[in-house]
């Protein structure tokens, strides 16, 4: 029976970051897995290095979670809310990798343009991917709060030592 998925389902090639000069390309097939690169230098040493090919699986490719976890993520900050929420439910691993930290950072990265250390902050108290759903109204509000409480454990942190012991 003739599939109905084209024989490529993703693929993406790009060089690596500055200052590198290198060149990547991801292909994931219904098959496999491929992974080129083309090391680009004026070195002498790599010169006369060939272009480099890895073919997995795509069990696998799966079965190297540690290395390819960070990989996974990256692609999957890409997709769609609507794609994420649907890959999540495919396995226990692409659930913990959509509902990861690391995945929301990187998705909450990419849509803001500045990340201050208030709302890096924010984040670890209320995580990425809460942050990322709340409106930016109730983030303000978060932000005055937690500014809030810092000030008055500070005043409290200075009063508390200018105050002597009882009952010396």
């Amino acid at each position: 029976m003739a599939s109905w998925l084209p024989e490529t389902l993703f693929e993406i090639v790009g060089q690596g970051p500055a200052p590198s000069k290198d060149y990547y390309q991801l292909l994931v097939t219904r098959f496999q897995v491929i992974f080129r690169w083309w090391k680009i230098s004026l070195r002498s040493e790599y010169r006369s290095a060939k272009p480099g090919e890895t073919k997995e699986t795509h069990e696998d490719f799966l079965e190297k979670s540690h290395l390819q976890d960070s990989l996974l993520l990256n692609i999957i900050s890409y997709l769609d809310l609507e794609d994420i929420a649907r890959l999540s439910q495919t396995s226990r691993r692409f659930a913990k990798l959509c509902m990861s930290e690391e995945l929301w950072e990187q998705i909450v990265r990419s849509s803001c343009d500045h990340i201050t250390p208030d709302m890096r902050a924010l984040a670890q108290d209320l995580g990425w991917r809460r942050m990322y759903f709340t409106n930016k109204l109730q983030l303000q509000r978060h932000l005055r709060k937690r500014k809030q409480r810092q000030g008055s454990q500070r005043k409290q942190s200075a009063l508390d030592a200018h105050v002597p012991a009882a009952g010396k």
